[in-house]
């Protein structure tokens, strides 16, 4: 099994779009889910580097760029977080594990087990 979130997810993705069983599908699910925390947090960990030597105007026109405002009242740490989620959930492994939910879903599949809902 592939390592990389982004590989995982495409793929993930993809054996989805074939299947209908609800056991399956939850599987690539839980599976897909890791991989889309931990790509996140690979982003996360990324933009931190990037903007560390930003000057706050600068990460400001930077989340502006990505549709992620820094809104009034946010702290810098809060601002990068939100551009660091506007960037991973604009990358194709992001959207690919959307699809997986959507494709989930449509059998009636999610993340919490019928005895939590």
């Amino acid at each position: 099994m592939d390592t990389n979130p982004t590989a995982l997810l495409l793929g993930l993705a993809a054996n989805a779009q074939d299947l209908s069983d609800r056991d399956a599908l939850q599987n690539l699910l839980a599976t897909g889910h890791r991989a889309w925390c931990e790509g996140a947090a690979d982003v996360q960990s990324g933009i931190r580097r990037e903007v560390a030597n930003l000057s706050d105007a600068q990460l400001a026109e930077r989340c502006s760029a990505a549709a992620a405002s820094w809104e009034q009242g946010m702290t810098r740490g809060e601002a990068v977080s939100a551009l660091a989620f506007a960037t991973w959930d604009a990358a194709p492994a992001a959207m690919a594990y959307t699809e997986l939910e959507e494709r989930a879903a449509l059998f009636g599949v999610c993340l919490l087990g019928e005895e939590l809902l």
